[in-house]
C-alpha cells in the first residue's frame, strides 16, 4: 500500500510539474477574481462549527496568493464579504470581523506582501466596519500605495449593485457641478468611478468560483461582462493548487471574441 501511495504522489508531482510548465508557456490571465465559496458548508462535513471553515478559508487564501504571483498574475481580486452577509447571524458576523482584523494584521507584516511589492486595496462600503477595522484597513492601503507589481483587491462591506449605485452618485454630482455634461458620459467615465479605477486592468479576465455554485452573487457587476466563469465543485478550503492551475489551463483554451 505505501509503494502505491508513492507511486501516486510521484504521479502527482509530475502531472503538476508538466501543468505548470504548460500555463507558463502560454499567456496568463492579468487580472482574477476569486469568490471563495463554500467555507460554511466545509466546516459543516468536518463537525466543526461554521465560522472556523472561514479561518480554514483564509490560509487556503494566503496559498491561492502566492499561486498566482508564482505565474504572474497582476490582480487578484477577491469576495470576501458582501453587503448581504451583514444579514447573518451577530455571533458570525462578529467572528468573521475578528478574523479580518487578524488577516488585515498578518498583511500588514507579511514579508510576502512587501517583498513582490503587492498594493493592497479594499473594495466596498467599508464605513459600515467596525471602526477597528477600518482602521487597519487604512493602514494596510497606505503601507502598500505605492506599490504596483501586484494588486491584491479584497472585496468587503461590498455589492456589485451598491457599486454602481455609488459611482452614479459621484457621477450626477460632477454634472450639478457643471464638470461634464449628461450626453459626455460613457462606458469609459464611468469605471473611472468604480471602486477598481485604481487598476491598471480593472476587469477581471477569469472569475473563479469554488463550491459548485453557477452564479456571481453581486460580485464586480459592472466589470465582468466579458470574464470567463469557472466554477469548481469544492468547498473553498478544499481547493488545492492542482485545482487553481487546471482552471487557469482550462482558461487558456478557451477562445475570448468579446462580443465580435
Amino acid at each position: 500500500m505505501l509503494r502505491s501511495l508513492l507511486s501516486a504522489l510521484g504521479i502527482y508531482k509530475i502531472y503538476s510539474k508538466w501543468l505548470l510548465d504548460q500555463i507558463k508557456a502560454s499567456e496568463t490571465p492579468m487580472h482574477i477574481g476569486v469568490i471563495t465559496d463554500g467555507n460554511r458548508r466545509w466546516a459543516t462535513s468536518h463537525d466543526m462549527i461554521p465560522w472556523e471553515g472561514h479561518h480554514v478559508g483564509a490560509d487556503t487564501f494566503k496559498e491561492f496568493l502566492n499561486w498566482c504571483i508564482e505565474i504572474n498574475i497582476k490582480t487578484i481580486t477577491v469576495y470576501s464579504f458582501s453587503t448581504e452577509n451583514f444579514e447573518r447571524s451577530e455571533e458570525e458576523v462578529e467572528e468573521l470581523m475578528k478574523l479580518f482584523e487578524q488577516t488585515l494584521e498578518d498583511v500588514i507584516a507579511s514579508k510576502d506582501i512587501h517583498e513582490h511589492r503587492v498594493r493592497v486595496h479594499a473594495l466596498g462600503r467599508t464605513t459600515l466596519l467596525p471602526e477597528k477595522v477600518q482602521v487597519l484597513i487604512k493602514k494596510v492601503e497606505e503601507v502598500t500605495k505605492d506599490y504596483d507589481n501586484f494588486y491584491l483587491n479584497i472585496a468587503v462591506a461590498y455589492g456589485g449593485r451598491a457599486e454602481i449605485i455609488d459611482a452614479t452618485k459621484k457621477i450626477a454630482e460632477n454634472v450639478v457641478r457643471g464638470d461634464i455634461k449628461i450626453n459626455e458620459i460613457n462606458e469609459e467615465y464611468m469605471a473611472q468611478h468604480l471602486y477598481t479605477s485604481h487598476l491598471p486592468q480593472p476587469d477581471p479576465d477569469l472569475i473563479i468560483r469554488t463550491s459548485g455554485e453557477s452564479r456571481l452573487s453581486n460580485f464586480l457587476v459592472w466589470q465582468s461582462a466579458y470574464s470567463e466563469l469557472f466554477i469548481v465543485d469544492v468547498y473553498w478550503p478544499a481547493f488545492r493548487k492542482i485545482d487553481f492551475m487546471r482552471t487557469i489551463r482550462s482558461y487558456q483554451q478557451r477562445q475570448r471574441r468579446f462580443g465580435k
